[in-house]
């Protein structure tokens, strides 16, 4: 079978979608709330992002169904995602940052992207090709050029820093990875609860630390923000894993410091630098690695009986019960018969077999 572009463009499109909304955070909190406190504008940017998605669910008068969905193994799951994810990794970013310099602390992020891969690949057990290695490490080179974009401030760098940075990188890469074993469920119910979750969570620990909010059109402007860069994001970072796997969306979603910096360049009139003229050829070059990957192979699909929304397509091919919905997609409890076949394909829920 001819390996096409377009089929892996559809399927990176959503890692694409998710960087770019998350890549609008940093220009668009500059440019938005300059006088807010840093802990609660946090907390107002996950709060909006769960309050609007929850907003969709009602709208839809579905979340009976949504909840219908999730088994008791899900909440396992759901849980470390929300505590590491949403509560733990922007807590230790936070304090973190107060200690150690701004282009220290850009360069120590990306390693976001790295631990999620070697989590991903050593121990959940996640395909990689070399390609796949090439083009994250000339993405992680993009980000890290960026961090020369800034100015050091010499002197302020300290050993708990650098630890806390790490640590919410960590965090955010178990976030990323266990997040993965829930992503056949609905995206805009887990994006929501992990949002409202973490956002009080977050409100909460700057009331506590001192941090006082005033009702102005400013945290109107940041809850739009948050609903787009947080909500939105996370909606289609988890149909990105879904369908590519966590280390692949990892990768393309690490490219998000560069988007961020040319929205900067666009709206806030910051100059185009070196730095970010490279950062510009290393990403693209790593994007073009992922989307030229050709993973292909005769494999097994044994029995297997799940919930998820699903299209019938060739995975698919099962028999309807009267009580099944109808509609080209759909979701309910379907099995998949044992099969052998070849195609191109990612590492989506229904290709975890061993190579």
């Amino acid at each position: 079978m001819k390996y096409s572009y377009l089929f892996a463009l559809k399927n990176y499109r959503a890692a694409l979608i998710a960087a770019f909304f998350f890549g609008c955070i940093a220009p668009g909190s500059k440019f938005l709330a300059k006088e807010l406190p840093p802990q609660s504008m946090a907390g107002l940017l996950y709060f909006f992002a769960g309050l609007g998605l929850l907003t969709i669910i009602l709208a839809r008068r579905n979340i009976r169904i949504c909840f219908s969905r999730v088994q008791r193994a899900d909440y396992k799951w759901f849980f470390l995602a929300t505590l590491f994810g949403g509560i733990l990794g922007p807590a230790f970013l936070t304090y973190g940052i107060s200690r150690i310099s701004g282009s220290t602390a850009s360069l120590l992020l990306n390693l976001e992207a790295v631990s999620t891969s070697l989590i991903a690949w050593f121990i959940f057990k996640e395909h990689f090709e070399k390609k796949i290695v090439y083009g994250m490490i000339l993405i992680i080179l993009g980000c890290l050029t960026l961090s020369f974009n800034s100015k050091a401030s010499a002197g302020i760098d300290t050993f708990l820093g650098f630890f806390l940075i790490c640590s919410a990188c960590l965090s955010w890469g178990i976030d990323n990875n266990v997040t993965r074993n829930i992503s056949h469920l609905d995206p805009v119910l887990i994006a929501s609860f992990k949002g409202l979750i973490a956002g009080s969570s977050n409100l909460l620990l700057g009331y506590l630390i001192g941090e006082k909010l005033f009702l102005n059109i400013q945290i109107l402007q940041v809850g739009v923000l948050g609903f787009l860069g947080i909500g939105v994001s996370l909606v289609a970072f988890i149909v990105s894993l879904s369908s590519i796997g966590t280390a692949r969306t990892g990768a393309v979603f690490s490219t998000a410091p560069f988007i961020g910096s040319i929205l900067s360049i666009i709206f806030l009139g910051e100059s185009l630098t070196i730095p970010v003229s490279i950062a510009l050829l290393l990403m693209a070059g790593g994007v073009w690695f992922h989307l030229s990957e050709n993973h292909g192979h005769e494999h097994n699909h044994n029995e297997l009986g799940h919930n998820h929304e699903h299209t019938h397509e060739e995975h698919h091919q099962h028999e309807h019960s009267k009580h099944d919905p109808s509609g080209n997609s759909h979701t309910h409890h379907h099995n998949h018969s044992a099969i052998m076949h070849k195609h191109p394909h990612f590492p989506d829920i229904h290709h975890q077999h061993e190579h």
